[in-house]
Parts: structure tokens; C-alpha cells; sequence
């Protein structure tokens, strides 16, 4: 017999779960149990498997909404598709979306990243992957669909921004696949379509004649505090982003030493202090260290370091071509260079320097203190070296 809405309301709950079947021949049936909620529920088999599928809650869902769904999930049955996988991929598809995806992936990763990486990484997904397919259900993108996202950035000529948004819905991808929400990478077919970068290294003079004319004009820099970071940029060959954000909490000058987190690799480092960024410190402490934490402070404020643009600005004011002859990065490449070519430094102890995440012969991870009496040596000696091309005639 048809189940009726009366006998549902009035079922009183047992010692044990029961059921109260709906003769509709659906599989339809009201379990009642012990704390007297009423759910409904459907049995069917499907490839010789018994199943069961939750439709909700009484009174939430009425019988004739119980019916109504028992009836879909069997014409389902008839066509031979599993009503539980079919509601599966549904609810996938309204939850997985590429963006929501992404979102999961970026703040997992994000912690590894540098503010900057992360902020280029937020940069491609917001303005040129999710307006193509940002709300769409991930296992529904096709490798024409991640085609067509990048050939419009190609086309607006910026193939290198094309590389790097295709590099990253393959990282979103392949994260998807790893949870197993997402069966194959779109990007994978894409392989070697679009046109090769072609890199422009950082320019950066490779003898000590062409290191010297740039320094003669560095040294002559008439700003206190932007001046000052050049020559320890020169003198330290840090990255500029460590070197114009250098906070006083992590000099310590009595060790002669500097200790902070690498922005890029996420690893503490010692960068040894020679004589001459000591004598440096000396003068700018009493002069920023009472404004606020950072040894180069911003102009507007001193909560803040200088910008990221203020040491290539005034390399380009001194009359150097950041573009053929040095940006404010290329101290690291002369650096490397002439310690090793000109001074007989061995690359394992530059490399270290330099804060290179490269294991070492025995595969042991970076290790901050490895080469350290080395490196205080060398970081003596390159600064001396530094001081005589500054006073050749």
C-alpha cells in the first residue's frame, strides 16, 4: 500500500531504527529512528550492487518530494546510469570549479612563496585565467579551452606572460589530480605550442676595469640613504629586495653579522660584514634606527623601506644603462664572477653566499653556517677589492 503522509507524522520513535515503506515500487522508504528524526531513503541495485541513497529529511521533504526524486533516480536506473555516481558529478561540478580549486592550491602554496611571487601568481588568475573559466566545473576545461585563454595574451604581445599563466593552470591541474577531483591535465597536449621565451639576462660588466668605471659613479651618489644601500648592495651583492628592506633587529654588530629570512627560498641566512659595511651601519644608525625598523627607510614614511624601484632609479640618474650595463640585481652576477675568475673563491662558498638553495656533494639541504669562516673571509676581501677599484686612477 501507498504510504501516507499521516502515517509519517504520527510514526513515534522505537528502541531501533524501522522503516515505513512506500508501496509505489520506488524502493521509497521513511526510516524512523530512535531520536525520532524521519529520513528518507532509497534502496536500488545497480550492476549487481545493492545501494542506498539519502533524499533528505521529513518533514523538510515532503512524500511527494521523496516520490518525485525516487522516481528520477529510477528512471536513471533504466537508462542505465548509477543515480549515486550521477549525484556525485553533480555536486563536483557545482563545487569544483577551476577557481575554487585554485583558491585551495594558492593558499597551500602561498606560504612558500615570496610576497612578490604570490602577488604575480594572484596577478595571472585574476586577470586572465578565471575570466575564462574560473566558474567552470574543472573536469569540463579542454586543452583548447586553456589555448584559447593563453593565445590572447600571446596575441596582445606578452609571451611571457602567456608561459607563466599556462605554467600555472598546469600547477592548479595537477594539485586538482593529486586530490582526486580531475582525471587528466588540460595542459599537458600544449606542450612546446606556444613560441620559446626569449630571456633577456640582467646586464652586468664581467671585468674589473668596466666594474670599476660603474662603482667610481655609485660612490659619487649624492642621496645619504639611497647611496648608502648602493654601496652596501655593491659591497654584500644581496638581493636588492633584501638589501633596500634590511631591518636593525637583524644586524648584529658586534658579530659583524647579518641574519634574516631569504624572501625567495624561505631560508635563514648570515651574510658576514666587512669593515666597511660596519663603518656604514655606524653612520646611518643614530640617523634611521630611531624612526622605525628599517636601515633604509622609505622617503614618505619610515615604517616602510625604500621602494623597489628607488636603487635602478638612481643608477639610471648617475648616467649607467640599467638596460646594457647594470641594474641594481647585476651585483650578484659581477660578484660571482670576478670572486671566483679574479680572486680564486671557490663557487660551493660563492654560491652559499649568495643564498642559492643548491645542495651540497652529499645531497644535505642549504645549511646557513656551511663555509662560514670562508665566507667572512671572502666578504673581507671583496670589499677591499670593491675599495680598490673605487680608487684606481
Amino acid at each position: 500500500m501507498a504510504l501516507r503522509d499521516t502515517q509519517i507524522r504520527n510514526a513515534k520513535p522505537k528502541g531501533k531504527p524501522y522503516k515505513l515503506y512506500d508501496g509505489s515500487g520506488l524502493g521509497l522508504y521513511c526510516l524512523i529512528m530512535p531520536n525520532g528524526s524521519k529520513l528518507w531513503r532509497i534502496d536500488y541495485r545497480y550492476q549487481g550492487k545493492r545501494k542506498t541513497l539519502s533524499l533528505g529529511k521529513y518533514p523538510e521533504v515532503t512524500l511527494e518530494m521523496a516520490r518525485k526524486q525516487a522516481l528520477e533516480y529510477r528512471q536513471m536506473i533504466k537508462a542505465g546510469l548509477d543515480p549515486s555516481a550521477q549525484r556525485k558529478e553533480k555536486k563536483a561540478r557545482a563545487e569544483y570549479t577551476f577557481k575554487a580549486i585554485a583558491e585551495e592550491w594558492f593558499m597551500i602554496k602561498k606560504p612558500s612563496w615570496s610576497t612578490k611571487h604570490a602577488q604575480k601568481i594572484r596577478g595571472h588568475l585574476e586577470n586572465h585565467i578565471y575570466p575564462c573559466f574560473g566558474n567552470e566545473y574543472i573536469g569540463d576545461i579542454t586543452p583548447e579551452d586553456v589555448m584559447a585563454c593563453v593565445r590572447k595574451i600571446h596575441e596582445a604581445g606578452k609571451t611571457e606572460t602567456a608561459h607563466k599563466t599556462l605554467q600555472t593552470i598546469g600547477q592548479v591541474c595537477r594539485y586538482a589530480i593529486a586530490q582526486g577531483k580531475l582525471q587528466a591535465d588540460p595542459c599537458y597536449p600544449l606542450k612546446g605550442l606556444l613560441p620559446p621565451l626569449r630571456y633577456n639576462h640582467r646586464p652586468a660588466p664581467t671585468t674589473p676595469e668596466d666594474f670599476a668605471r660603474i662603482l667610481k659613479l655609485v660612490w659619487t651618489y649624492p642621496n645619504l640613504i639611497v647611496g648608502s644601500a648602493l654601496k652596501i648592495l655593491a659591497y654584500t651583492f644581496q638581493r636588492p629586495g633584501e638589501v633596500r628592506s634590511m631591518k636593525w633587529e637583524d644586524i648584529d654588530m658586534r658579530a659583524q653579522e647579518w641574519r634574516f629570512i631569504v624572501s625567495k627560498t624561505k631560508t635563514p641566512h648570515i651574510v658576514p660584514l666587512s669593515r666597511q659595511v660596519i663603518t656604514i651601519l655606524k653612520m646611518l644608525e643614530p640617523i634611521t634606527r630611531p624612526e622605525g625598523p628599517f636601515v633604509f627607510p622609505s622617503y614618505r614614511t619610515p615604517q616602510r623601506p625604500l621602494s623597489d624601484m628607488a636603487m635602478n632609479a638612481a643608477l639610471k640618474a648617475l648616467g649607467i644603462d640599467t638596460k646594457k650595463e647594470l641594474t641594481s640585481h647585476g651585483f650578484r652576477a659581477v660578484a660571482r664572477t670576478l670572486l671566483h675568475e679574479r680572486l680564486g673563491f671557490p663557487p660551493d662558498v660563492i654560491e652559499h653566499q649568495l643564498a642559492h638553495k643548491v645542495p651540497d656533494r652529499l645531497g644535505n639541504a642549504y645549511n646557513r653556517t656551511r663555509f662560514l669562516e670562508q665566507r667572512r673571509q671572502m666578504m673581507q676581501t671583496w670589499a677591499d677589492f670593491v675599495d680598490q677599484l673605487v680608487l684606481t686612477s
